[in-house]
Formats: structure tokens, C-alpha cells, sequence
């Protein structure tokens, strides 16, 4: 079953992570991902870009995340996000920390793709245009966090910096936590050449030998140095590598380029696009 649920009547477009917030008391537990409908921005960033960096107007931006935090139950003063560089940095956010990035890029947490806290009310918030968008949740100490993975945080293990970086900061054990990789281009859709799957080799491919990754459909060879590649999958493995119960992983099945009528992508609309969000926030009680 998808775990990223279509909101279709709500605005602006969201794709939530219901069985999480039917997990927690109260639903304390807000996840999901943003879809591009239903925002101010206009071509070729309509309708709801969130992102600063893309070249869209910043009043619209700001108003786009007004809207998203709004139909979340949180406020524009919660959101709190990183400056992504496709790195594997992940940011510590404290109660001082709550806002930052919400309305500038100077303000946010430079250098970082991943965040975490455990600090109720804090949106934490992160964005793509096909990169695989990365979802923890520990029950037991009250931690979430986000992790962006393009095939360099992916290469980099994002998702195993996350898990220690929880253990680190919140004592938080591999087997309680929870994860989930959410909406992001498909191994239907995103083709590779030698210079990335060299480096896909290089970290055994998530755990597995060459040969038990090309059964488990990883990657399909093309021929001539062509690649398709499975990202989602590829980053599963390095969370089952990092000590995460094959059982609490949630994976979807939306491509961002398949469905281009729902989502941003880079790909498919030739580098000049919007950008979705994740996000992940306790609400307080």
C-alpha cells in the first residue's frame, strides 16, 4: 500500500504520510511531501515552488510556505530548513533554531542536507525536484528528521549519518526507529552513465555484492555506459545496513517524473523548475 497518501481536495497539493500520524496520540506526528499545485508562483514555477534558490519571485515563495505550513497546523515562524549542497551535513535544531531559513537563505542552516530534533512545534523542511527525500522518526526518544538524497548524499550514506547522528544526540537505538523514503524519480525514469555508478560501486551498491544487487533490481544495465537506477531501493539497504528493522521502512511508489502533472522534475522539465518540499514537525499539545 502507498504510504504517501494524495490529499486531491486539499490546497495547496500534499501526499501525507498517514500511517504515522495514526500512530501517534492526537496525530502529534505531521509527515509528508509537498506536491506543485496550489500555490501563487507562476511559470515556469507554478504553482507551489518553495524554494529560494530556483530564481522565483521571494514574496511568492514566502506566501507558498505560509499556505503549506498553514494546512499543516503549523506557522511560517516554525519552519526551519537547511542550505542543501547535495552534502551529507545534518544540523542539530534546538528551540532557538525554530524559523531559520523560513525567510531567507542566509538564515538557514548552511551546508546542511539533513536535520533533526526533538523539539515539538519545529517544521522541519527540506526540498527536491527528483532527489529522494528521507523520513526518521524515533517513537521512544520523541526525535524526526530529514535527510536529502540525491545520488551524492546517497553515495555519501545520508541515511546512515542520520541514524548515528540520532543515537549521538537523543540516545536513539537503529531497531526503534522509524523511516521512510518518500515521492522522487523512479528507476523508470532516471538513467545514469559510468561516472555515477562508479561511485554507486564504490559503496558496494548499499551492502550488497554486484551480484546480489543486480537481482534485486537496483540498477539495469543499458548498455554503452547507460544505467537505470534505483535510488529509493539503494538507500533502503544503507538504512538496513545502519541497524533499521527492514519493517519499519515505508517506501513509496510515486516517480516525480512519471507523474509530472503532480510534481516538479528536474529531468523532465530540462533543469528550470520548481521545487517540492518534505516535511516533518511534532505538533504540540
Amino acid at each position: 500500500m502507498e504510504p504517501f497518501v494524495s490529499q486531491e481536495k486539499q490546497t495547496p497539493s500534499l501526499f501525507v504520510l498517514e500511517k504515522w500520524g495514526r500512530e501517534t496520540e492526537a496525530a502529534a506526528i505531521s509527515a509528508g511531501f509537498t506536491g506543485r499545485q496550489g500555490g501563487v508562483s507562476r511559470v515556469p514555477y507554478d504553482s507551489l515552488n518553495l524554494a529560494f534558490h530556483v530564481g522565483d519571485e521571494p514574496g511568492d515563495i514566502v506566501e507558498n510556505r505560509k499556505l503549506t505550513a498553514a494546512s499543516l497546523g503549523f506557522s511560517l515562524e516554525d519552519w526551519t530548513c537547511g542550505e542543501q549542497v547535495h552534502g551529507v551535513q545534518i544540523g542539530v535544531v534546538h528551540e532557538e533554531d525554530r524559523g531559520r531559513g523560513s525567510l531567507d537563505r542566509t538564515s538557514a542552516f548552511q551546508n546542511t542536507d539533513g536535520l533533526v530534533t526533538h523539539v515539538p512545534g519545529v517544521l522541519l523542511t527540506s526540498f527536491y525536484a527528483d532527489c529522494v527525500p528521507l523520513y526518521f522518526w524515533d517513537p521512544v526518544s520523541g526525535a524526526v528528521g530529514l535527510a536529502h538524497a540525491g545520488w551524492k548524499g546517497t553515495v555519501g550514506r545520508i541515511a546512515e549519518e542520520m541514524v548515528a547522528k540520532m543515537a549521538l544526540e537523543y540516545g536513539s537505538m537503529p531497531q526503534n526507529i522509524r523511516t521512510a523514503i518518500g515521492p522522487s524519480i523512479g528507476e523508470c525514469c532516471y538513467e545514469v552513465d559510468d561516472r555515477v555508478m562508479d561511485r554507486v560501486r564504490d559503496i558496494g551498491f548499499g551492502g550488497l555484492t554486484p551480484e546480489e544487487a543486480a537481482k534485486s533490481a537496483l540498477y539495469i544495465d543499458k548498455g554503452r555506459g547507460k544505467y537505470m537506477l534505483n535510488l529509493k531501493e539503494i538507500n533502503r539497504h544503507i538504512m538496513i545496513k545502519a541497524g533499521i528493522l527492514a519493517e519499519h521502512i515505508e517506501c513509496t511508489s510515486w516517480c516525480t517524473s512519471c507523474n509530472h502533472d503532480l510534481f516538479f522534475s528536474y529531468r523532465k522539465d530540462g533543469g528550470t523548475t520548481g521545487r517540492m518540499a518534505s516535511w516533518i514537525g511534532m505538533r504540540k499539545r
